[in-house]
């Protein structure tokens, strides 16, 4: 039986974690509070919200943006959304289509070159994009696809790729070779035998790659600023951005706190359903190379 002092040490111990995530939790809490109540204020004191109104919320319904005392124009509301959901949905499933295949292959085929290979899929992920952007912009140039979604999806896809081959190797490393050899004596080809017996197992795992790729995609901002000139293209941190920053000459708090909330609540809903996925995610790198 644990002695009284052993149960206060625990209890102690169980109130010291408690406090330390209340404290860590508190700001970002009270801080999305104020981003709610500031989308219905009528003015800022300081940081304070103050008064209360429903026209921030007015452009909601036409998705027409009309800033009272700005003269530029912002793009259609809905027209940034669809590009947003469009990049998000796009580099997610390219990712979890090209990563299940590439670390599949990885896991399952011995060949000459492969931990060389793994050792530069590696440093590529290290590497950080940000100092390719010259580059990648003479390339985009090059090709026709600056100032295009598909020019950012490439990139998307091209640099997240590394990350989400590593996460599908290690989950193909977690299956028995004999689930699928079982699969081959009983007459499926190995198409078959990953698609119909390998890729339900890991099934966690493309999850993962999925949220991974979605979050990404929909927070995607660097290469929208550098590689998207014209409004019809941007999407949603572009807008945020263009509102948080002053970049057009006109700041309205209101308005501002509006477009972020609505920016913030898809991811937060997508990440509330998906989450069990990624709290899977930590058997991914078991796997031996």
């Amino acid at each position: 039986m644990p002695s009284v002092v052993e149960n206060l040490k625990r209890l102690a111990g169980a109130l010291a974690t408690h406090m330390f995530i209340v404290v860590v939790t508190l700001p970002v809490v009270l801080l999305y509070i104020l981003l709610f109540l500031t989308s219905f204020s009528t003015e800022m004191e300081g940081i304070i919200p103050k008064g209360f109104t429903l026209r921030n919320w007015e452009f909601v319904a036409s998705g027409d943006i009309r800033v009272p005392g700005a003269e530029y124009r912002y793009p259609n509301l809905y027209l940034v959304m669809g590009n947003t959901f469009i990049i998000a949905v796009s580099v997610a499933g390219a990712e979890m289509f090209l990563a299940s295949l590439a670390g599949y292959a990885i896991s399952r085929f011995k060949f000459r070159g492969r931990s060389m290979l793994m050792g530069t899929i590696l440093v590529l992920h290290a590497f950080p994009g940000v100092a390719l952007l010259i580059a990648i912009f003479y390339i985009l140039n090059a090709l026709g696809l600056y100032d295009t979604l598909v020019g950012v999806f490439i990139i998307k896809v091209a640099l997240d790729l590394p990350l989400a081959i590593w996460i599908m190797k290690g989950f193909f490393d977690g299956v028995p070779w004999d689930l699928e050899m079982s699969a081959l004596i009983d007459g499926c080809n190995r198409f078959q035998a990953w698609f119909r017996v390998v890729m339900p197992t890991v099934r966690n795992g493309l999850m993962a790659v999925l949220i991974f790729g979605f979050l990404s995609g929909w927070s995607e901002f660097i290469y929208i600023l550098t590689f998207i000139s014209s409004q019809r293209y941007w999407t949603l941190s572009m807008l945020v951005y263009a509102f948080t920053t002053g970049e057009y000459f006109y700041i309205n708090p209101g308005v501002t706190a509006t477009i972020a909330i609505i920016y913030m609540l898809p991811v937060v809903a997508f990440f509330l359903f998906a989450q069990k996925y990624l709290l899977r995610i930590q058997i991914a790198g078991k796997g031996v190379v």
